[in-house]
């Protein structure tokens, strides 16, 4: 006697829950890590300009941060007037070529606007008068690019600008550096 049993059938379709189920883990995935890639890239932990009232409604160059860039001038041209500047009182972030590549004629300036006050007490230091470019920056920073016609800073720029009285002015935060303690390495 033999015992009928039902015998299984055969699927006859393909199972998709697995399959799908790892297409969306993946998109998960690959959207968390595009997420998290934007915000590295993208977030600034800092404060980069804080807004103030100037004393006396005026800007003073221990207020200014500036690049200096070679634009096509001599080899160390950068450098030698990042040196003057320094002594007058500007703060120095960068010295360097021209981060895009550009050859200027003569000089130019580059900050938030085409009027920015700071803009104007890097343009009172100069013998020439320079090509001004606001490209909308929120640092406030000054971008000085000089080139193969630039002749040299003026012996005496101007001290201050004036700014509108009670007016805000958004300064830049400048980094002072920080002694390393005694006995511990910098790096």
């Amino acid at each position: 006697m033999t015992a009928i049993h039902p015998q299984p059938r055969p699927h006859s379709g393909i199972r998709w829950r697995t399959p799908i189920t790892m297409v969306v883990l993946l998109a998960i995935l690959v959207g968390g890590g595009w997420w998290g890639w934007k915000s590295l890239i993208t977030s600034s932990a800092e404060q980069t300009c804080v807004e103030q009232k100037l004393p006396n409604n005026r800007l003073v160059p221990k207020n200014v941060v500036v690049n200096v860039y070679n634009g096509g001038a001599r080899a160390g041209s950068a450098s030698r007037v990042a040196d003057v500047l320094k002594k007058r009182g500007f703060n120095i972030n960068k010295i360097a070529n021209e981060p895009k590549g550009d050859k200027i004629d003569i000089v130019s300036v580059r900050g938030a606007t085409d009027n920015a006050p700071e803009l104007q007490l890097i343009a009172g230091q100069l013998n020439q008068k320079p090509l001004t470019v606001g490209d909308g920056r929120t640092d406030h920073t000054v971008d000085l690019v000089i080139g193969a016609g630039f002749g040299s800073l003026r012996l005496k720029g101007i001290p201050s600008v004036t700014v509108a009285p009670d007016s805000m002015v958004c300064l830049p935060v400048v980094h002072t550096p920080q002694p390393v303690p005694s006995g511990q390495n910098p790096n």
